[in-house]
């Protein structure tokens, strides 16, 4: 995830993200740079527009946290506490999904 950070950094700066360029930004922050990622790095993101992808990026909804359920009304079975868990844990999945696919588009 650094990589992508040095990268959006480097893009930020006004600066062509290069190889070289993002070495310089990963070792200044002490991390041990792994050429095969930066080649694969720059490489992919030549054909992306970067501007573009972060104006998808924060144009598209945010997903709000699922509310808490209200307190179960005494006597409730546990099956319907159970159901309404497993709902919500479906909800967390699909948000999770859709940050997933937002950040696979800095790649393509």
């Amino acid at each position: 995830m650094e990589y992508v950070y040095a990268s959006l950094l480097l893009h930020s700066a006004g600066k062509e993200v290069t190889e070289e360029n993002l070495k310089k930004v990963l070792e200044a922050a002490g991390i041990q740079v792994d050429e095969n990622r930066i080649k694969m790095l720059v490489a992919a993101l030549k054909e992306i527009n970067i501007e573009e992808v972060i104006k998808q990026a924060t144009a598209a909804p945010v997903v709000a946290a699922a509310a808490p359920a209200a307190p179960a009304a005494a006597g409730a079975p546990a099956e319907e506490k159970k159901e309404e868990e497993k709902e919500e844990e479906e909800e967390k999945e699909v948000s999770e999904e859709e940050i997933a696919e937002g950040i696979s588009a800095l790649f393509g």
